[in-house]
């Protein structure tokens, strides 16, 4: 999948999972999502997330799909967390709608640059049916 496609696809979506490990296990947590510039921000109140990123570990976001044409779709992106100072807080939950009622709520706001970004898209197809 084409890099303006998956970077299209991340824009659109609200909700995504955020995938981390915890204790060695993976895991996969719902967050609200904004892409802004070059970081996704996501918006969450698990403890094992907001840990993660305060460390600066890598963390993935992804979201999934259908399109127009029953083709299923996985985008995904990956980077180093981290928290953004107070001044960018207020600046960027201030340009997200989106994120702003999981802020008031106490969730934190987390950024991961779009270092990597992947996807791919599947037509399934089911033999005999």
């Amino acid at each position: 999948m084409a890099d303006e496609q998956c970077r299209s696809r991340l824009e659109l979506a609200a909700l995504a999972r955020v995938l981390i490990s915890v204790r060695c296990m993976p895991a996969a947590l719902p967050v609200f999502i904004h892409v802004m510039s070059h970081h996704v921000l996501i918006a969450s109140d698990e403890d094992a997330v907001i840990d993660a990123a305060r460390r600066g570990d890598v963390l993935a976001v992804q979201v999934d799909g259908t399109d127009d044409h029953g083709v299923t779709w996985s985008v995904q992106a990956t980077g180093v967390a981290h928290l953004p100072t107070t001044g960018d807080v207020l600046t960027l939950a201030g340009e997200s709608s989106r994120l702003s009622p999981a802020l008031e709520r106490g969730a934190t706001l987390i950024a991961i640059p779009l270092t990597i970004v992947s996807g791919e898209s599947v037509r399934w197809t089911f033999p005999g049916i």
